[in-house]
């Protein structure tokens, strides 16, 4: 798993320079992290650091631990108006996936699945014309990306996931879905290793990546490392097809189905 993770930090290095590139220069199938802004607003440069957002990925397998790599909107107080800005985000997105329950029609839509032949719990099928968008407007029925489940050989979807630019306040999250209602994550405090020691990633109790023990600029300039604030861009995922309030914006769900 390891070796079939670590095959995959080339072909993510390079697109996350893609993910840098101006629209325009975007390849076609680019293959960036799901929670990077394709647009080039707000993206880490690790285009150096060996697979940063494979490694994500490894790392997030098992749950998000609410701790220094991790940064989290707090609940704020319900405001007139909010919930029922909230229900439109989530009708919205029902009614523009529910043709995607089918995951060929999210392919034949230009949907890529994000690192297709590595086990994961939830599978991100990304579309990147969507996340360049995402960085300047909000659109509800246009998420960064569709969330499946394995099954079989098929796939099962179970909710979307849309993006913000990092440099977003919550002032302005809130004004894309409520934050009384919905939580956003972003991931934070993120020590790339030295060339040499990329391999650290994957190990047990590691200091560096979103599961390492270096979480500040000194601590990962002594080890010699890259330190990046924040890595990836604000996320939040949503569960439409649920009927319960708490599911569609379950937070614990994330926790459980954390690939981004």
């Amino acid at each position: 798993m390891r070796r079939l993770v670590l095959g995959f930090c080339v072909i993510l290095c390079c697109s996350v320079g893609w993910a840098q590139a101006s629209p325009g220069e975007l390849p076609p199938q680019s293959q960036s992290m799901p929670g990077m802004d394709s647009s080039g607003h707000g993206v880490a440069d690790t285009s150096d650091e060996g697979g940063a957002g494979a490694h994500a990925m490894h790392s997030m397998e098992g749950h998000i631990d609410i701790g220094p790599h991790m940064k989290m909107t707090a609940l704020r107080p319900p405001k007139p108006g909010d919930a029922k800005r909230a229900q439109e985000v989530v009708d919205a997105a029902r009614k523009a996936t529910e043709k995607y329950r089918d995951y060929h029609a999210a392919l034949a839509d230009g949907f890529q699945i994000f690192l297709p032949k590595i086990p994961q719990k939830i599978y991100h099928f990304t579309n990147y014309g969507y996340a360049i968008e995402a960085a300047f407007r909000f659109d509800p029925e246009h998420p960064t990306s569709l969330l499946y489940e394995r099954r079989g050989d098929g796939y099962k979807l179970v909710g979307v996931m849309y993006t913000a630019p990092k440099r977003y306040t919550e002032d302005q999250l809130d004004q894309r879905i409520p934050l009384s209602v919905a939580q956003w994550h972003e991931h934070a405090n993120f020590c790339a290793p030295p060339a040499d020691r990329r391999s650290e990633l994957f190990q047990p109790h590691p200091r560096f990546g979103l599961l390492g023990s270096i979480t500040t600029q000194q601590a990962c300039d002594v080890a010699g490392g890259r330190f990046h604030p924040v890595i990836f861009n604000w996320m939040v995922h949503v569960y439409p097809f649920e009927k319960d309030q708490a599911k569609i914006w379950s937070v614990e769900r994330q926790n459980e189905h954390p690939n981004q």
